[in-house]
This record gives structure tokens, sequence and C-alpha cells, in this order.
């Protein structure tokens, strides 16, 4: 290696400096005197840089387009072109001054780099603070330091060159640092051997539960284990006060705690001559009153009224054949009414409950979509009808043995997605439900007008939803109650995207002083048994509801009632808030009921 050495001439000439004047670093003013003998291109004229650089290029290219015109006229007329006119002379003048102005332009960045690379080349010069300090403790390390300009300091003796690293950028540093794991004293030394088994992979945190025999225990290692590989806390998430074992197998695997939803009470809601107290779990403000208030409407006004449409929980398999005539065969085979009393009693032999009423078949190609619907009891039947169409497919595949069975579900069924089908042939339960208010109680309670109700819900539930190309969103907020009823009552929620296709209706009557409100939900899909209605807190609700379980004496009520009490919710819903809509308070009673006025600083401090 090429190792300089320290010049022992001084790096520059010796001189008096005022009292706080500072001298500069050797190649500080080196580059400083480089850069003071540079000319700069643009110091021909003394105008702005950007007036400067402007009226060169457009001197370069006017000389170039008229000298390449003149050139081309000479060689039309076959004049020579080493005859040059005094104009043309002029211009080739211009077009060097112009050429050698840019090429100075340009080129004088390269030339300062150069010379900048070589003046910094030598290994002594200082870079930055980082190598300044390390000089400064290194001289400290032979005496005290000597004043620079004064005579200069013979070498020292040979010391060992220790190649300058440049600091790594900060944000660098802190996308590879790991974050510093929390460490929460374990309950005994038994569970801190199994948590640094898990932080170490050698225990797979999804067999805790196997393992151990606690589901609680394996719940509060998986979480402090979590805790420690990340980084992160997880302190607000509780994990006292649960029955792991309830969810153990078939409805959350690898729990670490719960998330606390409130739940509200809306009602009493009269539909059908009784009354509900509907649980409404949600976050946000506003939504329960708000049903509340459509309730107390309804129920002024004589009550609600509900009919039960059709109830059938679908499941639509894919299957392919060799040709598309192929395909249609098998389609004309299952809509036969004789063959489908076979395939009827192959399906039934899943469930005592699962009752197969009719198949849908769509062709797309040498495709085959057979959407099977079935009634499920009180279940919401998911499971259920999946069982009783592999036991189809199975009896079909003796009788079509060039049958692909491409999925058990081609999305022709449609589950959890908007789909023109759940819309227009219903999926689980379909409910219209209706309700008369009367014109006294759209003044006094929902403080505004028949007229203006109805014209609103032209505008804006119907045309307005049609100028959006609306699928099943005919309504102002459905979604917002059975999401809400669905979490509290342990259905699933990712089905509230077509349990809530409603289209909401508004309609002068009794010579325009009363109001006929009305909504029709084609597929409300809801369970009283199964899933996560079995939780102590969603089967409380479901109790609330007197919908608890399964129906003895009539299998599927529990679930059908559950389904209208959901639309009858909904229509409270969509009363109270068009109500607010129309009167002019939606964002007056939102800043009132969903805007907290409590110091969120002092309360997490």
């Amino acid at each position: 290696m090429d190792v300089r050495r320290r010049s022992e001439k001084p790096a520059y000439p010796t001189k008096e400096f005022a009292a706080g004047e500072k001298p500069l670093k050797p190649h500080k003013q080196q580059q400083q005197q480089q850069d003071n003998s540079l000319l700069i291109a643009s110091d021909a004229l003394p105008l702005p840089l950007y007036l400067t650089n402007g009226l060169f290029f457009t001197m370069f290219f006017s000389v170039m387009y008229y000298l390449l015109s003149r050139w081309r006229e000479k060689i039309r007329n076959s004049t020579p072109l080493h005859v040059v006119t005094f104009s043309e002379l002029v211009a080739i003048v211009s077009l060097i001054a112009s050429v050698i102005y840019l090429l100075g332009f340009f080129g004088i960045g390269f030339v300062q780099s150069f010379v900048s690379r070589d003046n910094n080349d030598d290994s002594w010069d200082v870079e930055d603070e980082n190598d300044e300090q390390f000089l400064l403790e290194e001289d400290s390390r032979r005496g005290p330091a000597t004043t620079l300009g004064c005579t200069a300091v013979p070498p020292p003796p040979a010391r060992q060159v220790v190649p300058m690293v440049p600091p790594q950028p900060a944000k660098v540093a802190a996308m590879s640092e790991k974050p510093a794991p929390l460490v929460t004293p374990a309950a005994s030394e038994e569970d801190e051997e199994i948590i640094k088994s898990v932080v170490q992979g050698k225990m797979p945190s999804y067999s805790l539960e196997s393992k151990l025999g606690d589901c609680k225990r394996a719940a509060s290692i998986r979480k402090e284990a979590l805790q420690r590989i990340t980084g992160k806390s997880l302190e607000g998430l509780p994990l006292e006060g649960f029955d792991y074992e309830s969810i153990l197998g078939q409805c959350c695997e690898m729990p670490i705690g719960y998330v606390q939803i409130p739940v509200g009470i809306a009602g009493p809601l009269l539909l059908d001559g009784r009354e509900y107290s509907v649980p409404m779990a949600t976050t946000e403000g506003c939504l329960v009153a708000s049903t509340n208030r459509g309730c107390k409407a309804i129920y002024a006004s004589g009550g609600a009224t509900s009919v039960l449409l059709r109830d059938g929980m679908t499941r639509a398999p894919c299957v392919r054949f060799g040709t598309a005539k192929r395909a249609a065969e098998l389609k004309f085979f299952v809509e036969d009414p004789v063959k489908f009393e076979t395939l009827a009693a192959v399906f039934n032999q899943s469930s005592r409950f699962a009752r197969l009423q009719r198949i849908q078949c769509a062709i797309a190609g040498k495709n085959l979509y057979m959407r099977f619907v079935c009634s499920t009891g009180d279940a919401m039947g998911m499971n259920m009808v999946s069982k009783g169409v592999q036991n189809v497919l199975d009896y079909l595949q003796n009788e079509y043995p060039d049958m692909d069975v491409i999925g058990i579900s081609g999305n022709f069924c449609s589950d959890k997605k908007p789909a023109a089908v759940n819309w227009i042939e219903g999926r689980g339960k379909s409910v219209v439900c209706e309700a008369i208010i009367t014109e006294e109680v759209v003044k006094k309670v929902l403080k505004t007008e028949v007229a203006a109700l109805v014209e609103l819900n032209m505008l804006k539930n119907l045309t307005g939803s049609a100028m959006a190309g609306a699928l099943g969103g005919f309504n102002a907020h459905a979604s917002n109650i059975v999401s809400a009823v669905f979490i509290a009552t342990g259905q699933d929620p990712a089905q509230n995207i077509e349990s809530s296709h409603c289209i909401t209706m508004m309609e002068a009557v009794n010579d325009g002083k009363d109001l006929h409100v009305s909504v029709t939900m084609p597929s409300i899909e809801v369970g009283t048994v199964g899933g996560g209605t079995q939780l102590a807190s969603q089967s409380a609700c479901l109790n609330l509801l007197g919908v608890k379980g399964a129906n003895r004496e009539a299998p599927g009520s529990n679930a059908r009632l559950l389904a209208t009490i959901v639309a009858g919710s909904v229509l409270a819903g969509e009363l109270s808030l068009m109500s607010a809509i129309s009167a002019g308070q939606l964002v007056k009673s939102h800043m009132k009921y969903n805007r907290s006025t409590k110091d969120v600083t002092k309360a997490s401090s």
C-alpha cells in the first residue's frame, strides 16, 4: 500500500492570526485557493445564470438551424460548401462561442471534481469531524498540541495507519437495529423455559394448547413470547376474564387475548306484536342512540311487521368437462325433477337438518357452476351445505367419470362478496319489514316532515345509489346496524357484506299525512347455534332476544326470528338517520355523541 507521509513543509505560509481568528485546515485552504483560480463558464456575461444559459442555448440552436438550412440550399444549387458568405461566417463564429460556453458550463463540474479529488488524495487530510476528533485524540497521547501555523512538528515515529470508515446514516442503522425485547417475569420457572423455547423457535406457538393442556396458560405464554420477539408491548390487550377453552378448535387459533367492544341497547323494538331490546356491539358513537330513536318512533306508531320470504343457504361448486356439450348434459341431468329427487336424498344424508331445495346451474364454456340451495335449521349453515354438496359430487362422479371437480366453492354462491345473484335470488334469510309512522311522530320524535323524508329517500337512497352504480346498497346505512347486531350475537362479521343488501322505500300514505317506510333485505345470513354464538357474551345477547340455541319444537325458527329482528333494527336505523339528514341534524348529533370531551393526554398518563 502506498502510504503518504505528512510533508515537512508547512501546509501554508506562516502568518500571525488576529485574536479569535481560526486558521483554515490545509486541505480546505488549498481547495479555496483552487476554487478562486478556476473560471466559471457562466461568468462570460454579467447576467443571472439562468439568463446566460438560456441565451447561449438559444444562440446554439438558432445558429445550427441557420447553417443547416444554408447547407441544404447549397447542396440543392450545387454550390461548393467551402464558399462562405459573411453572414455564414458570423454564424459559425457564434456557434463556436456557444459551444465553448456550453462545454465550459457542463465540463467545469467534472474539472472541479477531478481537481478536488486529486487534492484530497493525501491520507492525512481530515474529511469530517469524526476523523478530526480521531487525530486530536492521537495527538493528545503524544503530548501538548502545537499551534497551527508555527514551525512544523517533526514526524513522529512510524505509527499504524488506521482505515477510516465513514459513519453509517442514522436511518439505515435504525432499520437494521432490532427492537429491544420486552421481558415480563413469567409465572414460574417452567413457563420461563417454555417462553424461551418459543422465542428461539424450538417449540411452535400453535402447539402450546396441546402440549400444556391449559388454554389460558398457553395464551399467556404466547403473548409474552410475542412481546419478546417483536419488542412491542401488548399491555392494553386483556388476557384475564375470557374462557379460552370455549374457542379451542372452532373460533380462533393461537389466541393472545381478546378485544373489548362495548355493547349498547336499542329499543324496545316493537316488531310483530313483541318487544325486543336489541344488543349492538359498536365503537361508533351516535349509532345506538340513533337506532334507539328509530325504535321509539316505530313503537309510538304501533310497531312494525315483518315477512320472511325465503330461507336457504347456498354453495356452488365448479366442475369442468372436456366439452361444453358434456357440461350441458350434466346441467339437464341435475335440473330434471326426477333426477333431483335422487340428488336431494343423497344431499340430505349429510345432516338431519339439511334439506336440499333446488339447484341453479350456470355454464361458462365447458365449466358448470351448480348453486345448491338448502335449509339448515337454526345454524347459519355454511359447513352443513358444504357437506351435502360433497356427497352429491361424489355421487355424480360415478355417473360422470369425466367430470373434473375444480372446487367445492366456485363463487357462484356467493359468500362474503357483493354479488347480483344474492341480490336477486337471495341467500340465507330474505326478509321485508315495514311500518307506518304517523305525521305526529314524524314531527315530534323525528323532527322533520313526511314530504321531506320521501323526497330525500328518492334522491339519496334510490337515485344517488343508482348514480353510484350500487349493488344492493339502496339504503342509508344498513351495514351499520347489521354489523353491530352481528358482532353482539356471534355472527360472522364478514357476512355483513351480503347481509347488508337492502333497499329502503318511503312513501306518503293516508292523504300524504303519514309515512310508509320499508326495508327489503334478500340475504341475511344468521344462525343461533355454532360458531361464535356459543361464547358467553354472545350467548347472553342471543338470550336477551329470546333466540338462544336451537328451537327443538320448530327447528330453524330461532334463526328466522333473529333475521327479522335484524331487519326491524335496520328499519329503525334507516328511519332515524334519514330524519337527521332531512332536518340537518347529522353533523350536530355526531359532534354531540361521537366526539369525546375527555382529556386524552391526562387519561393516558
